[in-house]
């Protein structure tokens, strides 16, 4: 079962594709025209590991504290493959995730299925 993770929220776009042993990732500037093409960012990602949408099974979405913008738009790709694709997805915080100081990207779907994050919840948390 392969994991998407999505972080938005920062001043770097991260995404992370995560398969048994396998993982890749990529970053890309967060900036007004790579919000506006994010989905465009993940198929160039997906295809670039010789991956597509169709082997995703769940998403974990950054939902900050950050970038009004970057989150807006990763819950909005994020819905929009949930209802196009059935694709699950979790909102976390690293907040969440106490006080642990150096939490690894790849840790992120067993550390959420660990704290019971709750499926399909948006609560985001924005920058003021």
């Amino acid at each position: 079962m392969a994991n998407l993770i999505l972080d938005a929220a920062k001043e770097k776009i991260f995404l992370m594709f995560i398969d048994d042993e396998i993982n890749y990732s990529v970053s890309h500037e967060n900036s007004k025209i790579n919000c506006e093409k994010l989905i465009i960012l993940i198929n160039e990602f997906l295809t670039k590991n010789n991956q597509t949408l169709d082997v995703i099974k769940k998403i974990y979405v950054n939902r900050g504290p950050g970038s009004f913008a970057g989150i807006r738009n990763s819950f909005s790709v994020t819905k929009a493959l949930f209802y196009t694709k059935k694709i699950d997805y979790y909102c976390y915080s690293y907040s969440d995730f106490g006080k642990s100081v150096n939490i690894k990207h790849k840790e992120i779907p067993k550390m959420c299925d660990n704290l019971n994050i709750k499926k399909n919840l948006i609560n985001p948390i924005y920058l003021s």
